[in-house]
């Protein structure tokens, strides 16, 4: 990620219209701010929700409020609890994401 020709702004997330991504069960609201080809995001996921595909995109994630778990496609299981990251690369290991009691992240990618 390189942050070339980005003025300096400021994002009021109370603002930033909310779109609804339906999961395998569940759902997650988007708020999106682009910043050339970086996209800015809070996401919320109900309680229950559970991605509907294996992504495989890079993303840097902390998590503001919840809890959530991202299961590897190795098998390996990963949590991530208020106030933690996590960051992977593009096209290195495919990940989803579950959550039993809803969280709200902070998302760039």
């Amino acid at each position: 990620m390189k942050l070339s020709n980005v003025p300096f702004q400021t994002i009021d997330w109370l603002t930033v219209p909310k779109k609804e991504h339906k999961g395998e069960t569940g759902a997650a609201y988007w708020q999106v701010q682009m910043m050339n080809d970086i996209r800015v995001r809070m996401v919320e996921y109900s309680p229950g929700y559970k991605a509907d595909h294996w992504c495989s995109k890079g993303h840097i994630i902390l998590c503001i409020e919840g809890e959530m778990d991202t299961e590897l496609q190795d098998g390996r299981i990963m949590k991530l609890t208020k106030g933690m990251c996590y960051f992977v690369g593009d096209n290195n290991e495919s990940h989803r994401t579950y959550t039993a009691t809803g969280c709200k992240l902070f998302i760039v990618d």
